[in-house]
């Protein structure tokens, strides 16, 4: 993403001990994770209110709990035959 450069008005002792905190290798760069971070909080806010208010129906919390038998898993289809090893 492209970055632009911008004036703020900020403690410089915060700053500072904001980007020794992080490791920051500049003041820009634990800036932009300070940002990055309020911005992931904002986000998880966001989706617990979503959650809140449509929670998982019953069934839904049922599905959870779902646990098939071994035995309905198995087949006689022989995968590696099929797919081997896909990494070559």
């Amino acid at each position: 993403m492209a970055r632009e450069k911008v004036t703020i008005t900020a403690d410089r002792s915060k700053l500072r001990a904001a980007q020794q905190a992080v490791g920051a290798a500049s003041v820009s760069d634990a800036v932009d994770r300070a940002v990055d971070e309020l911005l992931r909080s904002a986000r998880a806010k966001s989706d617990i209110a979503a959650y809140l208010a449509n929670p998982p129906t019953s069934d839904e919390i049922a599905l959870t709990n779902y646990r098939p038998k071994p035995a309905r898993l198995a087949d006689d289809t022989d995968w590696d035959a099929l797919y081997g090893d896909e990494s070559t």
